[in-house]
């Protein structure tokens, strides 16, 4: 899967969950600041690319990912 269609797929799971317009989220939107999310919005969050992308992301790594270009890069580098 190339980096665009991990972003497409991050970004359609961003915009339904945080109620967003698609066009408006980038590489570098973050999470806490940008979009408001609290700590049971991210670990949903977690929860959903796992299921997404069947991933197993640890509490260690998902506490580094702060923005949508760390979400991509993560997926991207773990993919079966």
């Amino acid at each position: 899967m190339t980096e665009d269609e991990i972003f497409n797929k991050i970004s359609s799971l961003i915009s339904d969950n945080f109620d967003i317009d698609s066009n408006n989220i980038s590489l570098s939107t973050k999470f806490a600041e940008d979009l408001e999310a609290d700590s049971i919005d991210l670990v949903e969050f977690i929860l959903q690319l796992e299921d997404e992308f069947g991933a197993e992301i640890s509490d260690e790594d998902a506490e580094k990912i702060k923005t949508v270009g760390d979400a991509v890069a993560y997926i991207k580098a773990h993919q079966g």
